[in-house]
């Protein structure tokens, strides 16, 4: 009983913000304009497949991107001096400190045909060379705005392993390149598997990142839901319906990690 009470502050929470809303999405996404049962929505988003693929791929590209560039990173904090773990966290997280649109503009500025990185390669003679309004800009919006989401369960996860492990692996003598593929690797893949959903869930359904690197050409799910609720094809029960399927496949995909996450741990403890 008193457990229950501890946790009812929580339970309600869950309830409110998730639970009710995610009913008033499968409500509409199942009912039209009158309140009647219907499939009509839900079958319509099929013909939206091709903005389904282009987002999980665009999605995927930057979660690879960061895990490449974020894992590195993170072992680097993880074996640093504790003195300076703080300080680097700070420069890690510093971004998020900002306003999203306002580092998203900020790429803008720095990708247009006379932004500041055409207007550097015009001195050597080189460009302008379109960056923005392009797939590769808004995959480059994704990783500058996400990677401290794979940066820091990668650290949270690197620092926790024990420094006997890495000694002893040394000492019945692995090289550098076993210790990290057979010993640092398999500990840290909680950490792995908690960044790569943190990216990649909303990648997939970023829709300001798209609009202003992609300069709307490059559509996303994101972008489509939104259209859906507050564009002038004004459709909830069809936005509700393409919400759920994203959730949908979301949920599958993050099933389908941890259930390799689940049998790389089993092998590692085996």
């Amino acid at each position: 009983m008193k457990k229950t009470l501890i946790s009812s502050p929580y339970i309600v929470w869950m309830i409110v913000f998730i639970v009710v809303p995610m009913a008033m999405v499968a409500y509409f996404a199942f009912t039209d304009g009158n309140g009647n049962f219907t499939l009509e929505y839900i079958t319509e988003v099929g013909q939206y497949s091709n903005i389904f693929v282009r987002s999980i791929w665009l999605a995927a590209i930057a979660t690879v991107i960061c895990l490449v560039v974020a894992y590195p990173v993170a072992f680097i904090l993880a074996t640093m001096n504790k003195r300076h773990q703080s300080t680097m966290l700070m420069i890690v997280m510093l971004p998020m400190w900002m306003n999203f649109l306002l580092r998203t503009y900020a790429w803008m500025t720095l990708l247009g045909n006379n932004g500041i990185i055409n207007t550097v390669l015009g001195y050597f003679g080189l460009g302008p060379y379109k960056m923005l309004n392009t797939q590769g800009a808004v995959v480059l919006g994704m990783v500058y705005n996400y990677l401290p989401y794979m940066i820091l369960p990668l650290y949270s996860v690197m620092v926790k392993i024990d420094k006997s492990l890495l000694e002893a692996a040394q000492d019945l003598g692995c090289n550098s390149k076993k210790v990290l593929f057979k010993v640092v690797l398999p500990l840290s893949l909680p950490g792995v598997t908690s960044g790569i959903t943190m990216v990649f869930v909303p990648a997939i359904s970023t829709f300001i990142i798209s609009r202003m690197l992609g300069g709307g050409s490059n559509l996303l799910i994101g972008d489509l839901i939104e259209m859906q609720f507050l564009g002038n094809s004004y459709n909830p029960n069809l936005g509700a319906g393409i919400s759920l399927v994203l959730m949908v496949i979301v949920l599958l995909i993050m099933t389908i990690m941890n259930q390799f996450d689940s049998d790389d741990e089993d092998r590692v403890l085996i």
